[in-house]
């Protein structure tokens, strides 16, 4: 690891600033519209106040303190956070059901960020009315700030860390400041912190359980938080967290604060978050605000990116471009998914206009995610052989909790939830497709005894009526045995056009659990002649097999086991090295298979998502120019069953 990431991982200035750049942003702004969002179009009571800023404070510190700080930066698969780390381990154990909550919590967080940034930017910009009420929307503004931030990621989070920082350091200093003032002057305002106002409002105050979906969004970043692990490491973030936390309940307690002095009013529209600051500080407060809220849509776009990275290295979805803008391990940028996600934002803009529409279509998609995360991470600890009583007793806190948390935010749907459930649910879906098409193809890839196969490629290297197709030929193999090949390669040496070569090579990728592994080992099928290569890759290591490959033969020729010259007497005579040829298979479903309607969904949605993948070339890192593609047929089902009988005349 360089000495930039050590810095970034390990506990430092450097990694608790860019911490704060890009982690905290999504959670960090929540004060703009949470409070806002508790009070709605109640009358202002001190059992509402009271009991919505006591919800906000053990929602704080249970679920996002307790649960993610804690708890699952403990639970990280090498230093990576996220559903899909939990599912690596889970695979690592061979639990084949973890599969379901991870593509469920993937695609409710891949939903969340396409509300997260509009509903922040939108939040911030919305101030601009208290400075001028003639402004009838602000949404080309909040259009314009997207363009900015969409635009700056493929920096990387490195240098939009360092650039983000200093901000959102001022941002928490600022919110926590404006609060603290607030907090001194009304001091009973810390009554709060006595979990009765917050069962009494659940419990007793008219319609306050449905409240719970407002008091979530104090919380929604929080799983982003654990997805961006990788990027800064757990040490920089709780050191963190405990800066945030602190300016956070301050600005939340503040807000709160001022409501008490509003007994029997209305907002009206008006928020509190801003209605604490000073008239002459509000352009101040409203170009932080605008600024933060831009960073905040940064914590939940490092998180897509991660889980679309890690997915993609798990084989649980296509291949997109990933760009990895510094050295630092962790931080990509994948340009499909962030065009993406930006199209999405915009759409949502122009369909809810206001923060105040979005608010109802926020929350109900990622309560999903916190608890699938909940269930893994309870069967996570039991894998681990912790205490019984204790993993089950902090499960059942959590999804009490998280469990009301749903249950309140259904009453979003028809509000505008509908919008984020429909992405999650369309999310999931097509991930559902490409791991069962997956799953048919690798059932129904045959394998065969390489030792039946050995004399006839041996004779098929001698044939010389048989034109050579290539001095080394290497193919890419599924199976991960010396003893066996893909049928599929054996049908593309023979029955398709033959390939004679002097060398043959069957080169296996695996993908490991852990993040950053990269090794490999060769087995000899044939002296000099056929080899089995195993690569192995971490899933968060870019695949580049022409560059491991080329390592591997030279390696290899150090030790006399291959000959890298040409065998053209020719080109011998003066050094040249020998020519290399990658055959790339594609297997297409046969036509003589009888597929049932499930399986013709799913091979139809396979091959669609492959059209919008990153050619497998360039996934592998070949040149374009030493590389063949070769479709061969596949047979997942029975045949079609046809009678014939021959006739004579």
């Amino acid at each position: 690891m360089s000495s930039a990431a050590k810095n970034i991982h390990k506990l430092s200035a450097a990694g608790v600033l860019i911490s704060l750049g890009i982690i905290f942003g999504d959670i960090g702004t929540s004060p703009i519209y949470v409070i806002s969002a508790i009070v709605g179009d109640h009358v202002i009571s001190r059992e509402l106040i009271l009991g919505g800023l006591s919800c906000v404070f053990w929602t704080l510190v249970i679920i996002t303190t307790f649960k993610y700080v804690i708890l699952a930066l403990n639970n990280d698969n090498r230093g990576e956070g996220g559903i899909f780390a939990l599912y690596a381990i889970h695979r690592r154990f061979k639990v084949k059901w973890a599969i379901v909550p991870a593509l469920v919590g993937c695609a409710a967080l891949i939903a969340d960020g396409f509300i997260t940034p509009p509903i922040s930017i939108s939040s911030a910009i919305e101030g601009l009315k208290l400075l001028n009420p003639n402004i009838d929307s602000v949404v080309p503004i909040v259009i314009i700030a997207m363009i900015i931030l969409f635009t700056v990621q493929q920096f990387g989070t490195n240098v939009v860390g360092k650039a983000f920082g200093p901000v959102m350091s001022i941002w928490f200093l600022m919110i926590g400041i404006l609060g603290s003032i607030q907090v001194v002057q009304h001091p009973e305002v810390l009554e709060a912190l006595n979990p009765y106002w917050a069962i009494h409002l659940l419990t007793e105050y008219k319609g306050g359980f449905w409240l719970l979906g407002s008091v979530f969004l104090c919380t929604t970043g929080a799983e982003a938080m654990y997805s961006d692990l990788g990027h800064c490491g757990k040490q920089n973030i709780r050191f963190s967290w405990t800066f945030v936390l602190t300016m956070l309940l301050l600005n939340y307690a503040g807000q709160s604060a001022y409501m008490l002095t509003m007994d029997g009013q209305q907002l009206n529209d008006h928020s509190p978050f801003y209605m604490i600051m000073p008239t002459w500080f509000l352009p101040i407060g409203i170009i932080v605000a605008t600024s933060a809220t831009m960073i905040a849509s940064q914590a939940i776009l490092t998180g897509c990116f991660t889980l679309v990275n890690e997915a993609m290295k798990l084989k649980l979805w296509t291949n997109f471009k990933v760009v990895y803008p510094s050295t630092v391990k962790g931080q990509i940028y994948i340009p499909a998914i962030n065009w993406f996600l930006f199209a999405g934002c915009v759409t949502v803009v122009l369909l809810f206009r206001e923060a105040k529409h979005m608010e109802a279509a926020y929350g109900l998609a990622i309560t999903f995610d916190m608890i699938m995360t909940t269930v893994l991470l309870t069967s996570l600890m039991l894998l681990h052989k912790r205490a019984k009583l204790m993993v089950f007793s902090l499960a059942a806190l959590f999804l009490l909790i998280e469990g009301s948390f749903l249950v309140s935010n259904l009453n979003k749907f028809t509000h505008g939830g509908w919008f984020t459930v429909s992405l999650a649910v369309g999310i999931f879906f097509a991930l559902w497709i490409f791991y069962e098409a997956r799953k048919l193809r690798a059932k129904h890839t045959e394998f065969v005894e390489i030792d039946k196969y050995l004399p006839a490629i041996q004779d098929l290297m001698h044939d010389e009526s048989i034109a050579k197709e290539a001095t080394h030929l290497v193919y890419l193999s599924m199976v991960n045995d010396k003893n066996h090949i893909d049928s599929n390669i054996i049908y593309s040496i023979f029955r398709k056009k033959p390939k004679r070569a002097d060398v043959y090579w069957f080169v296996h990728v695996d993908i490991s659990n852990d993040p950053y592994l990269a090794t490999y080992s060769v087995d000899t099928i044939v002296p000099k002649k056929i080899f089995f290569v195993r690569l192995r890759f971490g899933f968060k290591v870019e695949h580049k097999v022409n560059v491991m490959f080329r390592r591997v033969v030279e390696e290899m020729v150090a030790a006399g086991e291959v000959d890298l010259l040409s065998n053209y007497p020719s080109l011998r005579k003066h050094g040249m090295y020998a020519d290399f040829k990658f055959i790339l298979l594609n297997s297409r479903v046969s036509i003589d298979n009888k597929l049932s309607p499930w399986e013709q969904i799913v091979i139809k949605g396979y091959r669609f998502f492959k059209s919008l993948s990153l050619p497998t070339h360039e996934d592998f890192g070949l040149e374009l120019t030493n590389v063949e593609y070769e479709m061969v047929p596949i047979k997942v089902s029975q045949e079609i069953e046809i009678k014939l009988e021959r006739v004579t005349k």
